[in-house]
């Protein structure tokens, strides 16, 4: 169990803001659940003295079970950024699954859960709303993993192999920017476009295009972070747009605002 307290993650939105304002914590699985499990995650804050803090990210194409006392869910993938508001004092412990390694649980079309959040008592009953209070029970975030994983590892003992080949494809996604579109997807996987899709919404929740471009808008989000003064023009046609408008549109429709608001937002 490796523990990455306050190191940035990618979908945070306003990192250096963020990191002001909460405490994050990571968590890395054991071996036996790596394989559906990316990692474990908790975020404390205490603003009790100042003002309420809107805190959002760009989700991964994963599942999460967040526990939050009295209130955990299960969050599917969410196509839009995600928002909460951050007030007083409070914390949330969440697991993030792996691209389809929530499938094994869930057993059906994952796309059902998408821009979804369950209440975990209308899944699972009475396990993990006992796990919930044993969570919140402890303020050790090593123990809330400690908690967790035996439940895990009791549903999650048949392993899917499709898991592999999902996350196989999509880190090559996140990783070559030059895949931008589904057609090169299907040629490089030798995989049917029509299969290729229907394997995202069985397993993933999403289309491999949304995946794509997910990880390119993260991807710009990040650079303006770290570097104020971007060529737009230049980047658009980098991720595979017509030209700078589409561009600008798509990271509008995905982050609420345009590259330039953006910027402002982060001073």
């Amino acid at each position: 169990m490796v523990n990455e307290k306050g190191k940035p993650t990618r979908g945070v939105l306003r990192q250096k803001k963020s990191y002001q304002k909460s405490v994050h914590h990571r968590f890395f699985a054991n071996s036996k659940l790596e394989p559906f499990v990316e990692h474990y995650w908790s975020v404390s804050w205490d603003l009790s003295n100042q003002d309420p803090y809107l805190a959002e990210t760009l989700p991964y194409p994963s599942v999460h079970i967040v526990f939050q006392e009295g209130k955990t869910q299960v969050f599917g993938v969410t196509k839009n950024r995600f928002s909460v508001t951050l007030m007083g004092k409070g914390s949330v412990f969440g697991i993030k699954f792996r691209p389809g390694g929530f499938y094994p649980i869930f057993r059906n079309n994952l796309s059902l859960l998408t821009d979804k959040r369950i209440p975990i008592s209308e899944l699972f009953h009475e396990p993990l709303l006992e796990i919930e209070k044993e969570i919140f029970k402890t303020e050790e975030e090593s123990k809330k993993v400690q908690i967790v994983e035996p439940w895990l590892e009791s549903v999650l003992q048949k392993y899917d192999p499709m898991i592999s080949f999902i996350n196989t494809i999509i880190d090559q996604i996140k990783n070559d920017r030059k895949i931008q579109t589904v057609e090169q997807i299907s040629k490089l996987f030798s995989i049917n476009q029509r299969n290729l899709q229907r394997l995202f919404h069985k397993y993933v929740g999403v289309s491999p295009k949304w995946v794509v471009q997910r990880f390119r808008i993260q991807e710009v989000a990040e650079r303006i972070e770290k570097d104020q003064t971007l060529p737009y023009a230049e980047i658009a046609l980098e991720l595979g747009y017509f030209d700078q408008s589409h561009f600008i549109k798509d990271f509008k429709n995905t982050i609420g605002l345009t590259p330039e608001e953006y910027l402002r937002s982060l001073i």
